[in-house]
């Protein structure tokens, strides 16, 4: 099919109005001009690759939408499908964590190997590509083991370490994150202070977690499967997880650590909503901030994936690579971190996984398109031609 009077976002330029063809799933031409009988009509939209979220932390919440309130996880697979497709997310990397008990049943082994394996078991079924990001705490020794079932079964895209100690990474400023603590959980201060206390305290008793970095980056690399490392927060930890064979620094902490970071060449990966914002909510970089200073190479939904769109938008504002550069965070960037060589761009002869977006006062989503196929649609744009859905 045609689809004709759009502005599409290349890798280095913009069409103001063009044309694109498909043919069986895959992008056939692209054209400078308008073509006549299209199959839709764009009326001068813009058109995006399709969003490659490299993390997401929706599916926890869908799946357990209050403490202690368990939905079947097949029903929480499927909403998310379709908020991820209605955002124009093409290919999403779930991420799911492995922790110690303390940090609740939703993110123990069991419940979390459950819904890996069935989000495994429904991928054929749903609207977008959905992958696996597994977030393993360096202070869960029982980690290493997990992760070499899952690896072994092929069941992993990515893994991150983590360590979210009060008191480093993320949670660095211990002041910031006990207030944070006490408002999310409704709890007192003083209870707060108790309960980080606590957490520093079970992470002092682990010791030494260095087996647990190297016995999990060991396997992914026999596995083929991509490293990241979390919260970076120092210089010393960026070349630690470098050493490792790391490709991707999720949310490094500071502006130096990012510019180390990008030096080592690992792509850096911020949050969608912190860039819509202009801050980080736990006090952290900006990613604003590290967008102007050419150290962003990648937009992740994080917990919120309708910020992705405005995100990309507000940030070709701040750039001379305008469009191309900023919608490049979420697509082709993140599709080459994961080495997904088929898509990310719009160009001839990769996947036709495609966004059909307007700019207006907040920045809308119309349509999503994955292999050809239209997969959502809020019903604006104006089919010349009926179009299988």
């Amino acid at each position: 099919m045609w689809l004709t009077n759009f502005e599409i976002v290349l890798k280095d330029r913009v069409i103001e109005r063009g044309a694109l063809r498909i043919e069986n799933g895959l992008i056939a031409e692209i054209s400078d001009k308008q073509v006549a009988n299209a199959d839709i009509d764009g009326e001068g939209r813009l058109l995006l690759p399709g969003f490659v979220d490299m993390h997401g932390d929706m599916i926890e919440k869908e799946v357990e939408p209050r403490a202690n309130v368990r939905m079947p996880l097949e029903l929480g697979i499927y909403d998310l499908d379709k908020k991820l497709a209605a955002n124009g997310i093409t290919t999403a990397y779930a991420a799911l964590a492995f922790t110690p008990a303390t940090y609740g049943n939703v993110r123990s082994v069991e419940h979390t190997t459950a819904l890996i394996s069935a989000l495994t078991d429904m991928r054929d079924e749903l609207l977008i590509d959905h992958r696996v990001h597994a977030r393993f705490e360096i202070t869960y020794p029982s980690a290493i083991d997990v992760a070499e079932r899952l690896m072994t079964s092929g069941a992993l895209g990515m893994i991150s370490l983590m360590d979210h100690t009060p008191g480093q990474g993320q949670y660095r400023d211990l002041e910031i994150h006990t207030r944070n603590m006490a408002k999310a959980r409704k709890i007192d201060y003083a209870t707060a202070v108790e309960m980080v206390k606590e957490r520093i305290a079970q992470r002092e008793a682990h010791g030494d977690a260095m087996h647990v970095v190297t016995g999990l980056a060991e396997l992914a690399r026999e596995r083929g499967v991509a490293i990241a490392s979390h919260d970076d927060d120092t210089l010393e930890k960026v070349a630690l997880m470098h050493g490792i064979g790391a490709a991707i620094s999720e949310f490094p902490i500071t502006l130096e650590v990012a510019t180390e970071a990008k030096r080592l060449g690992l792509a850096t990966a911020m949050g969608a909503p912190n860039a819509l914002r202009g801050l980080s909510y736990s006090g952290n970089l900006s990613a604003r901030e590290a967008f102007e200073a050419g150290v962003l190479d990648i937009l992740a939904s994080d917990y919120h994936p309708s910020a992705i769109l405005p995100a990309v938008i507000a940030l070709a504002e701040l750039s001379d690579g305008g469009l191309p550069a900023a919608v490049a965070l979420a697509s082709a960037n993140p599709a080459a971190a994961l080495g997904l060589t088929d898509r990310g761009r719009i160009a001839e002869g990769l996947r036709a996984d495609l966004v059909i977006a307007e700019r207006s006062r907040m920045p809308r989503l119309r349509a999503t398109i994955r292999g050809g196929r239209k997969i959502w649609s809020d019903g604006a744009v104006r089919v010349a031609r009926p179009v299988a859905a």
